[in-house]
């Protein structure tokens, strides 16, 4: 069936609250995200509640067709919400108020403990857990020790490579840790910064089952439309070349 696409629409919430209005609305994006193809809805309810709000969270839990990706801090107070709304995925990512976005994995080996207790918790309320991890296979092997079901691996420092040469080797890191997860048992997503034009060799992993697209779908859906945007994702992820 090849990789699920889960589109993040933080930022169709962070448009609206630029203004503190009603529109754009994260709910019709996702409805619209999932015509156009979309096999799942990934949103971060942060803290501070800088863009998603947890208006957005009921609506959502209520009306998505397909997966609900919760990203969360591995926080009990998000446990509690976690548990309130039920998402299909509980995603835990490392948080900090004064960053623009997530910056880096969630460190499992040096708080093992912690997210080992947090996981606990949520697969008691039934809930799929992943763990948003930088690909390194220390914190591959860190994420199977404390029963994660899934990892996504954070493909930031790839986006961001300078050149050709240090592109190759973020990809290859990617591809050490996809294969190291599989080889655990672990279902492997990723995500952070890919866009239309660095997408397709991440699509080409055959380790990686879901790919979680936000900023970039949201930045080119304000100049050709919403549905227009998934599409052309989905089929950059299913004819990766």
């Amino acid at each position: 069936m090849g990789q699920r696409l889960g589109v993040n629409v933080d930022h169709v919430a962070t448009l609206r609250q630029a203004r503190r209005t009603t529109y754009p609305d994260p709910v019709t994006a996702a409805a619209l995200a999932e015509l156009a193809g979309a096999q799942q809805i990934t949103i971060h309810l942060r803290e501070d509640r800088r863009h998603i709000q947890d208006r957005d969270l009921r609506i959502l839990r209520e009306t998505c067709q397909t997966l609900l990706n919760l990203e969360m801090a591995a926080t009990t107070e998000m446990v509690k919400i976690a548990y309130e709304y039920k998402p299909d995925v509980a995603t835990l990512v490392p948080e900090r108020r004064e960053e623009l976005t997530t910056e880096g994995g969630l460190d499992v080996n040096g708080q093992r403990e912690h997210v080992a207790k947090i996981i606990k918790n949520l697969k008691d309320g039934e809930i799929t857990v992943s763990l948003f991890i930088d690909p390194d296979l220390d914190q591959v092997r860190a994420a199977h020790k404390v029963d994660a079901d899934r990892i996504e691996l954070h493909t930031g420092r790839y986006c961001e490579a300078r050149n050709e040469r240090e592109r190759g080797r973020e990809l290859s890191r990617i591809i050490d840790a996809s294969k190291a997860a599989a080889k655990l048992g672990m279902s492997v997503a990723a995500g952070h910064g890919l866009n239309y034009d660095n997408v397709q060799p991440v699509a080409r992993i055959r380790e990686i089952d879901e790919l979680n697209i936000g900023h970039a779908i949201v930045g080119r859906a304000v100049l050709v439309g919403f549905e227009r945007a998934v599409r052309e994702m989905l089929e950059l992820m299913r004819n990766p070349g």
